[in-house]
């Protein structure tokens, strides 16, 4: 891991994160949320592949899961918001300083600090933004690929107020074919759901674009 975040496992959460915590898992249990499929157990390294994105609360939420899960998520944030005040704030809650102003590209960032870590479970939210139409970006791909680690994706209903997680996907470089068994899984949780339809549809024009 970098210099940086080496020295920022090495001291005390600050208090600031830690009330942050408390307050997301209070949020979590008092919304009633439920888990519907945990985390793997036997794992330290893999990706969290979390879709549909259609709110800021999905963040409190995924959080307070995971909270409950055992497993401290991470994520990948601009390098300057690890400065100044929000420096160790921004570490305590996982973040991970991506600097794209270096040579080196996100992905190989990325799977730099898999390589350099005993555990890590990057949230990607890989839909990109919340008014996409279901379509997935690529990016979670490419660094569990580049990092040899598997996939774990995860659902969310907000009308029930439950979410879950899958079995790991272990990528096999057929970015279309491996999409296609995301989406089936998808699916599989809600049937009906517009964006899982989507990513079923991508998947399979991937598929048939690799065939033409």
């Amino acid at each position: 891991m970098t210099d940086a975040t080496a020295r920022a496992h090495h001291r005390a959460p600050s208090l600031l994160s830690r009330i942050v915590r408390r307050i997301i898992i209070w949020i979590y249990n008092l919304k009633g949320w439920k888990i519907d499929g945990g985390l793997p157990k036997d794992l330290d390294k893999y990706v969290i592949a979390g879709a549909p994105h259609t709110s800021n609360w999905d963040f409190v939420f995924f959080a307070g899961a995971t909270e409950v899960e055992g497993v401290r998520p991470n994520f990948m944030g601009k390098h300057t918001l690890f400065k100044g005040i929000m420096r160790n704030f921004m570490f305590d809650m996982g973040g991970i300083p991506i600097d794209r102003t270096k040579r080196m590209n996100v992905v190989e960032q990325v799977a730099e600090e898999y390589a350099k870590r005993d555990e890590l479970a990057l949230v990607i939210a890989v839909e990109g933004s919340r008014t996409t139409d279901g379509s997935w970006k690529s990016g979670f791909y490419n660094i569990a690929m580049a990092a040899k680690v598997p996939i774990v994706a995860a659902w969310v209903c907000n009308e029930r107020n439950v979410l879950g997680f899958s079995d790991p996907f272990w990528p096999t470089g057929n970015y279309g074919e491996d999409l296609a068994k995301i989406a089936a899984f998808m699916r599989s949780k809600l049937p009906d759901f517009e964006r899982y339809k989507v990513l079923e549809a991508q998947a399979k024009k991937l598929i048939q674009d690799a065939k033409a």
